[in-house]
C-alpha cells in the first residue's frame, strides 16, 4: 500500500478524512460511509471482517482499503477471501468492490472480480446505498465459490516450460503485468522462494509468480492486472465459470445500479 504516494492509515484517520461539498450534479460518498455500508452489509449476510488495512492518497480524496472476510460458504486452507474497496473524491472513479484472495504463505493478493456500487455519486446516493451495498455484497458468496472452483482447477493443471514463457508473453501483451516483472516472474516461476509451490509446475505456482512479481507495483493497479491475469489463465487451464457473470467473455452485466466486471 506504501507504493506510487498511498500512505497506509488507520479506521480513524479515515473517519477524520473531509468529504468534498456536493455540487448540483455530483454527491461524493465519505470513505468510511463506504466502508460502514459493506461492513453492514456483510453482518446481515453472516459474513465478518476478521482483518483490514486502509490506505490514502492524493490528499485524502482516493481510498483503497482490504477486508479479509470469514464466515463465507466454504473456507480454504491455503487462502483467504479479500475484499478491496476503492472511493474517489476527485472522480477519478465511482465506488467499488474488488472481490479477491490471499494466499496465506506468501500474502500474496489477487483479484478475479470488481462491482461498481453505482456508476455516478448522484443526488440520492446517501439514501441509495444500504441498498446498493447490499445488493454488492449479496453477489459476494456466488463469486468465492466460483474463485474456488478456479484455483481447484490451476492446482490441478501443469504446464511445460515454453507453455509458460509463451503465457507471459500473452500477460505482458493485456496488461496482466509489466515488462519490467518479467525477470521476477520468471524466477519465480523456476525457483519458488515459497517450497509450497515448487512440487509441482502448474497454473497455480505460475499464477503466484505473477502476483509475488506484483508486489513491486501499486496496488490501486493490481485488481484490474489480476481481473486480467484470471481471464487468461481460465482460458489456458480451461476453466468456465457458471454464471455468466463470472465469464470474461461476456462483459459486462448491470442490476439495481450494481455493475459486475469480470
Amino acid at each position: 500500500m506504501l507504493h506510487c504516494g498511498a500512505h497506509n492509515v488507520t479506521r480513524e484517520q479515515v473517519i477524520e478524512t473531509k468529504t468534498p461539498s456536493p455540487t448540483d450534479t455530483w454527491f461524493p460518498i465519505a470513505h468510511n460511509t463506504l466502508i460502514s455500508r459493506v461492513e453492514e452489509a456483510l453482518t446481515t449476510l453472516n459474513m465478518r471482517v476478521v482483518e483490514q488495512a486502509h490506505a490514502l492518497t492524493k490528499e485524502g480524496n482516493r481510498y483503497f482499503g482490504l477486508l479479509r472476510v470469514a464466515n463465507c460458504q466454504k473456507t480454504a486452507e491455503d487462502y483467504a477471501y479479500v475484499l478491496g474497496l476503492r472511493n474517489a473524491h476527485d472522480k477519478a472513479f465511482t465506488a467499488s468492490l474488488a472481490v479477491g484472495a490471499s494466499v496465506f504463505v506468501c500474502d500474496n493478493l489477487s483479484f478475479s472480480g470488481e462491482i461498481t456500487i453505482a456508476r455516478k455519486h448522484t443526488r440520492f446516493i446517501e439514501q441509495d446505498l444500504p441498498k446498493l451495498t447490499g445488493n454488492a455484497v449479496g453477489m459476494l458468496s456466488n463469486k468465492w465459490s466460483v474463485m474456488n472452483d478456479r484455483i481447484a482447477q490451476y492446482k490441478q493443471v501443469m504446464l511445460a516450460d515454453s507453455t509458460a514463457h509463451d503465457f507471459i508473453i500473452r500477460a505482458v501483451d493485456i496488461n496482466a503485468c509489466t515488462l519490467q516483472q518479467v525477470p521476477s516472474i520468471l524466477t519465480e516461476w523456476r525457483t519458488p522462494r515459497h517450497p509450497e509451490f515448487g512440487a509441482e509446475k502448474s497454473a497455480w505456482r505460475l499464477f503466484n509468480a505473477f502476483t509475488e512479481a506484483a508486489k513491486e507495483s501499486s496496488l490501486t493497479l493490481l485488481p484490474q492486472r489480476t481481473i486480467r491475469l484470471h481471464g487468461l489463465m481460465d482460458n489456458q487451464v480451461g476453466f468456465a465459470a457458471a454464471s455468466m457473470s463470472d465469464k470474461i467473455a461476456e462483459g459486462t452485466i448491470e442490476t439495481d445500479a450494481v455493475v459486475v466486471n469480470q
